[in-house]
Parts: C-alpha cells; structure tokens; sequence
C-alpha cells in the first residue's frame, strides 16, 4: 500500500501541476460534455437503436450548436480557472456560459431554420441537455478540487476552526482551503451568535462559543483556532477564553493587522499569522492624528539621539515616511547605527539620512553637528536604561543621561532648534532606583529650561526652544525587557525566570509608543510632560506562563529570583501629589508638576556632574536623593542614605 500511495501521490502532483492541465485540456472537456449529453438526451428521448441509425449527423448537427457552447464559454472564460481552486464563482460562470449557448442557439433556430438542414433537436432536449452538460462540468470540478484537497493532504495538515460566520469567517475559509500546499483542513465555525448556531456553512457546522466549546474542540482533534478579522477584538477581549485555548494546546491564527483587509475579498492564508504574545495583551487600538504630525516634520531637518535603540530606530522608521528634509542620527552604538543605515539605504534611498557614531556627552562633537546641520526638530531617546546596570553605575547614568541631556538641551537653544521632544520613562515617577531618578533629573532640567525660555519670550526674545518631555512604561520587545529574555529561555528549556509572583508592569508595542511621542511631542507648546494611557497592567508571571503555552512547551517552569536592585513591583506613570489634564487625544494627557527655578536646576546639575566624576557612588546617589527627594531606594544598597 505505501508504494501505491507514493505512486498515486506522484501522478496527483504531475496532474495537478501548474503546468499539466493546460486551458485547453479544461476547454476540450468541457466540449466532449456538451456533446456526450447531446447524444444521451437524444438517446434517452428517442430511443438508443434510433440514435444509432442516425449517430453521425446527430453528431454532426451537436458539433454546430457546440460552436454557439464555445461563444458562451469564451463570454464567461470558463476554460481559465485552475481547477483545484474551484469555488462558487466558477460554478455560476458555467451556468451563465451554457445558458447564453442555449439561448444562442434557440435564437438562431427561430431566424435560420436548422431543423430543415440540421437533425431536428427538440427544445425540451435543448433543455436537459444545458442540465446535464452543467451538472456534469460543476461536478467534474468539485470532483477534481477534492480530489486535490485528499491526495495532496499533508500529514502534518492542521484541523481547525474558524472564529465567526460573518463576511471575515467565509473569506478566511475560502483562503485556507485554496491555500499551497494545504496547511489547514476546516473542521467548523465557531459563533456568538445564537441564530447561526447549527447551521452548515461552506460544509461545515457552527458551534456555539460556550464554556463546553474548548473541550469539544480538544476531543475533535482541533489543533488551531482561525480567527476572522471581525473578530479580533472579541476575542483578545475575551481573555478566559484566550487561556482555555493555550491551556489545550490549541494554537490561534490571527489576520496580520499590519495588512488591510478591504472587507469583501478572500483572505489568502499568507495573511494569517500565529498570534504571538504581543497579540494577546489587554490594549485598545490607539488612534493617531499623524495628519498633523505630517505636516510639521515633511520637509524639515530632524535630529534623532538614540537613533540605533529600540525606540529611536522605530522612530527613524516612522519619520522617514514623512518625507523630512534630512534626518540627523546620533547613537554610540556602531553596529546597530550600521544596520539604520542599511534599512534606510533600502528602504528610503532618496532619503537624506546623516548617520553619525558618537555619545551625546561629546559636547564639542555635539555642538558641531548641530552647528553644521541646523536641525529644527530634536527627538532625544538616547539614554541608559537598564535599572541593574545604572544601580552597579550611578555616576554613568549621570554623566550620560543628565549631562548629555542638558548638553544636546542647551545646544538645542543655541542653534534654534523649534522643539525638542524628549523621551522619559514611567520609572522617573517617585523613582526607586539611580535609572529613574537620573530620567526624572532630565525632565526637571528640560522643563525648567522651557519656563526660563517662556520668560525671555515675555521679554522680547523670540525663536525660543520648545521643550516637551513623553513618558511612558515599558515597551513590547524592546533591547532588554522581559519578553526576549524569556523567548531564549524557553527556547533553552527553562526556567523562566520571574523576580516576584505579583510583579506588574505596563506595555506598549514600540510603534504604538513612538506614533504617541510623534503625536504629543508635535502638537506641545513647550513645558509639558505627557503621559501615556498603557492600558491594563500585565503581571510577568502570567505573562512568562502564557509565552512558554505559546511555545507548546511542556515542561518548562517558571522560578522566581526575588526583586533585583531598585526594581518596585508596581510601577507609576505620575507622582502622587501630580495630576493631570486632557489632550487632543484620549490616550494622552499632560501632568501638571510643580515648577523648578531654573537658576537652582544648574547648580544642582553642576554640583552632581562634578561629583559624579569622583565615581563616589553613594555620594553620587546622595546628591540625586536632594535633587529629588521622592526618590526612595528599594532593594538596593541605597537605602541606607534614606534612613539618615
């Protein structure tokens, strides 16, 4: 049996090959069906002996009808679909093609008078034989389409549902089931919708989405759930539901939202995209006015710090859209700024795109690509982010992330720059580690730098820097967070380490955080600090049992290591004694903070910069605790300096 298996597999692949069954193999059949159900209606109604006596010049007479089949088939093209991928538009083409024959044909006896030259046909054989030949063609296509599906069926084909009957459920079961090789065998649907449970569609049944729904699909043998792009919310929304499903090991196929689907079109299975865990994140679309955004960067010079970090690189993806004049990139980092440069050499090579390798703490270097290039929007991501690292190395986070700010600040004012947008983060907000004190230091100095501009403006001065600080939490893949960590640690068997069981954190998807930071650092007048809404807090250890589910792992466990130096379990986005008001869009408000004199800001920054660079780290860390007494240490060899 195997080797008759293998040799009917390897005729089925010759046959159904793109090459094999050429247009005319298809017109030819479909010729010899209308001419085979000619003579079988004739010798149904007529008698077989009688048909006999007379075959040729009834055949004679079949072949001259046949010619008004072919203008019919010519009309409708039925000869130039493939087969396999028979559907329901090919079936009514077949019965336009053969009714426009008939009516021809009925036409041209009423006007030439066939029946005195040709075999006389009556209309009623006329009439079964477009039944037969139609029934005959529509099957021999449904044959061969099954006949594909069985023969050339994969044994690692994958039984599935679909989520929704709507328009998005039939275009996404029609994609599947034309899809090669075959991936997917559609088992049923699956709906909220009472009215369509138990009905049969595109051959299959609807199942009710109930609490019983899971363990059926389990007992069938479901190995994914397909999910219609109508149906994305609900289900994401649904996240007990989500859990039942990864809890059986029953993967979800999503509609890659990265693609428009245009609502009526059959959704090829390259679309689909087995849902990774950033898909299954509590969060609500954010909707942008990118208009706006548009029309102040197209055509204008952009200084981008950070440029080869996870933020900045996204941002240098979505500026390029824009059409700017010329984008500036800053970043230390050599071989990330190398593959910037690559994918704006590919993806934008008519852009102007300066990539430039050096730290934002080189102030000449600084100043001398703000003095050459005159940039008149500055997005400032550049920073030292990881809270263990500036922990182990407070005078560094000082030196890079509150010198280098106030120097690219004040060569912003300089040099004109229109607005400078800078990038801070969630742990700024009554900081518990050296990482979040020396971002809030930054938002200090930028804002007081602002109200000081304010009040030269208000003596006359103009062209002064705008300067509007965004802060968000923590973003999805980024260089560090917790999602690739644990994708490797899956990847080598576990465990998947987790530093405390109720540990939450905010999350956004990086395009999503730096479409807001276009959107807020755009549309600011200069002084605020913009907060993002990140939706519903995540707790990290769910999230770790939920990606090592995804993976299919079976034995993979997740440890817990306790909190790391200056690390909180529940992170903030404003200070307590902050609040805030609305903006021009709902996910983005301003905190209104209290006021620093600008004055008091630059000797306290000097005071610190010349302290750090005695790489004393607990006087360091002292001087930032009286910069900003919120700062409360956890965890953390500083906490002593609290105490006193």
């Amino acid at each position: 049996m195997g080797k008759l298996d293998a040799i009917i597999k390897k005729i089925a692949g010759w046959y159904f090959s793109r090459q094999a069954l050429p247009y005319w193999c298809v017109l030819l059949f479909d010729c010899m069906v209308i001419l085979m159900s000619g003579i079988v209606v004739v010798a149904l109604d007529d008698g077989v002996i009688t048909t006999l006596n007379n075959f040729w010049p009834t055949l004679g007479t079949l072949c001259v009808y046949l010619v008004f089949f072919l203008f019919g088939f010519r009309l409708m093209r039925t000869y130039s679909g493939v087969l396999r991928y028979s559907s329901f538009a090919d079936i009514y083409r077949i019965g336009i093609a053969n009714f426009v024959g008939i009516t021809c044909i009925v036409v041209a006896r009423w006007f030439f008078s066939f029946d005195k030259v040709f075999v006389p046909i009556r209309s009623k054989e006329l009439i079964f034989i477009f039944l037969m030949a139609t029934i005959i063609m529509v099957s021999a296509r449904v044959m061969m389409k099954l006949l594909f599906e069985k023969v050339l069926e994969d044994n690692n084909v994958r039984r599935v549902f679909i989520y929704g009957v709507r328009e998005g459920g039939i275009a996404l079961a029609k994609g599947i089931r034309m899809q090669v090789p075959v991936r997917f065998k559609l088992q049923g649907f699956v709906s909220d919708e009472n009215d369509m449970v138990g009905h049969v569609l595109q051959g299959v049944e609807v199942y009710p989405n109930d609490e019983n729904l899971v363990p059926f699909m389990k007992s069938k043998g479901i190995k994914a759930l397909m999910v219609s792009p109508l149906k994305r919310d609900d289900l994401f929304h649904n996240q007990d539901f989500v859990n039942r499903l990864l809890d059986e090991g029953i993967a979800i196929y999503n509609y890659d939202v990265a693609q428009k689907w245009d609502g009526h079109s059959d959704i090829n299975a390259s679309q689909l995209k087995e849902v990774d865990i950033e898909d299954l994140l509590p969060r609500e679309e954010i909707e942008l006015n990118l208009d706006a955004v548009a029309r102040l960067l197209t055509n204008a010079k952009i200084l981008i710090t950070g440029s080869a970090g996870s933020i900045g690189s996204e941002m240098v993806r979505q500026i390029a859209k824009f059409g700017p004049e010329r984008l500036i990139l800053v970043d230390e980092a050599e071989t990330p700024q190398h593959d910037v440069r690559l994918m704006l050499k590919r993806e934008y090579p008519e852009l102007d795109a300066i990539t430039i390798v050096t730290s934002i703490t080189n102030a000449a270097r600084m100043e001398n690509i703000l003095k050459t290039y005159r940039p008149q929007y500055v997005f400032h991501a550049a920073a030292y982010k990881h809270v263990p690292m500036m922990e182990d190395n407070p005078s560094e986070a000082v030196l890079n992330n509150v010198q280098g700010t106030r120097i690219i600040a004040d060569l912003a004012v300089k040099y004109g720059v229109k607005k400078f947008v800078m990038v801070s983060t969630d742990k700024a907000v009554n900081p518990t580690n050296v990482m979040g004190c020396s971002k809030r230091i930054c938002e200090i100095y930028v804002q007081s730098l602002d109200r000081q501009n304010k009040l030269l403006e208000a003596q006359g001065q103009t062209g002064m820097t705008q300067f509007v600080t965004t802060r968000f939490g923590n973003v999805l893949g980024s260089n560090g967070s917790v999602i690739p960590l644990f994708r490797e640690q899956i990847k080598n068997g576990g465990p998947v380490t987790v530093t405390h069981p109720d540990i939450i954190r905010y999350f956004m998807l990086i395009p999503e955080a730096c479409k807001l930071v276009l959107e807020a650092g755009t549309m600011g007048k200069g002084g605020e600090i913009f907060v993002f809404d990140m939706g519903q807090p995540v707790k990290i250890a769910e999230l770790a049992r939920r990606m090592i589910r995804l993976s299919g792992a079976t034995h993979v466990k997740v440890e817990f290591t306790g909190l790391r130096d200056g690390e909180k379990l529940y992170e903030e986005v404003l200070n307590d004694a902050e609040i805030t008001k609305p903006t021009f869009n709902k996910k983005i408000k301003i905190a209104q903070v209290r006021e620093y004199d600008y004055a008091q800001v630059c000797q306290d920054i000097d005071d610190l910069v010349n302290i750090s660079l005695q790489f004393d780290n607990m006087a360091t860390v002292r001087k930032m605790k009286a910069i900003v007494p919120e700062y409360k240490s956890q965890h953390s060899v500083y906490e002593e300096l609290d105490k006193k």
